[in-house]
């Protein structure tokens, strides 16, 4: 910890204390850049406790508020309190009976039975932090979380454990062999890259369909089970290894497959982290290609269960933001706990 902190305090400045000029730019461009990337998440942190009135306050406040409430005795539901800011009983705290256009009808605490009419521009209501945690709860029971939350691990383990397989074998034949076409098969893949994925989607469905894979998990799957990314991502890396070593290999009268399985992947271990913690995020985010193939709301990934908060006249705001940091948080935690393998993986792969 105290080498973090030196990291982190150190400057360029002669003698202690003293701050040279690049030392204010560097902090002051990290800065920055620490707003633009954690502000948005912690506002949406705070917004999804707020309740579904905090949430239409303007202007908006960064805490969650809740407004306090008394039981009087008479009524049977809690009252809200409000201060009274002028008129006849300004300082004074008063509980809402009803309310009928602009005119309030309000009652003391102490005195419930004696009602008073207070113009609601007059007032302001008695609030409290408070975190509106029935936000969560609420959403274990509108629908089954567990289920959608167990399809998405399932499309996104699954898929990345075929992705990892067929992209790291068609690298290995693309990198270390030699043979009529490779060149031609390797501008193929490349010239995927720039083919926008929405020009795809007709085919596509039209070929799951045929497959009888519509309405399936397979059907989320099966599609994108090689991509062209983690191909060339792999196939960079794999080009560092010596060609000695696999020539070693095959002198022992080792297969084919035993060097692919014992010599190429252990050391393209970094590269395979690499785009293993990005076909991850690849299809847990994925929302479009689900949206088509999947109809049965049993086989709903957590994305799809997000859509069904927005309808056409009533956004349930609050359920909505909780249901998004739930989405948020297991990727957050992969990208948290796994990031050094993206920068070190890419800067590897793309040494050459």
């Amino acid at each position: 910890m105290a080498r973090v902190l030196s990291f982190l305090t150190r400057t360029r400045g002669n003698g202690a204390g003293k701050l040279h000029w690049t030392d204010w730019l560097s902090y002051g461009y990290l800065l920055c850049g620490v707003l633009l990337m954690f502000v948005p998440v912690i506002w949406l942190g705070l917004s999804s406790f707020k309740t579904e009135a905090d949430l239409q306050r303007f202007p908006p406040r960064l805490l969650p508020m809740a407004q306090e409430t008394m039981v009087l005795p008479g009524y049977d539901e809690p009252l809200p309190l409000y201060t009274i800011t002028d008129g006849e009983y300004a300082g004074e705290v008063l509980a809402q009976v009803r309310r009928i256009g602009i005119i309030a009808q309000m009652v003391r605490p102490d005195a419930p039975t004696e009602r008073l009419k207070v113009n609601i521009k007059l007032r302001e209501p008695v609030e409290k932090f408070r975190l509106a945690t029935e936000n969560y709860t609420e959403l274990f029971e509108k629908f089954n979380f567990a289920l959608y939350l167990w399809n998405s691990v399932f499309i996104t383990a699954t898929a990345t454990a075929i992705m990892l397989l067929v992209n790291s074998m068609a690298a290995f034949a693309l990198s270390k062999y030699q043979f009529r076409g490779s060149n031609v098969v390797l501008g193929m893949v490349i010239g995927v890259l720039m083919v926008p994925q929405t020009v795809v989607l007709v085919p596509l469905f039209l070929i799951s369909k045929e497959l009888y894979l519509i309405d399936s998990l397979w059907g989320v799957i099966i599609p994108g089970a090689a991509t062209p990314t983690g191909v060339f991502l792999l196939r960079q890396y794999m080009l560092t290894i010596p060609d000695e070593i696999l020539d070693a290999a095959r002198m022992d009268k080792a297969s084919e497959w035993k060097i692919f399985w014992r010599i190429i992947l252990p050391l393209s271990a970094p590269a395979i982290a690499v785009l293993a913690i990005l076909a991850i995020m690849w299809r847990w985010n994925d929302f479009l290609w689900p949206l088509i193939v999947l109809s049965d709301s049993d086989k709903f990934t957590l994305q799809l269960a997000l859509n069904t908060f927005q309808g056409d006249l009533n956004t349930q705001w609050s359920n909505l933001l909780a249901m998004t940091m739930l989405v948020l948080l297991p990727i957050a935690l992969v990208f948290v706990f796994l990031q050094k393998y993206i920068a070190t993986g890419i800067a590897s792969t793309g040494g050459k």
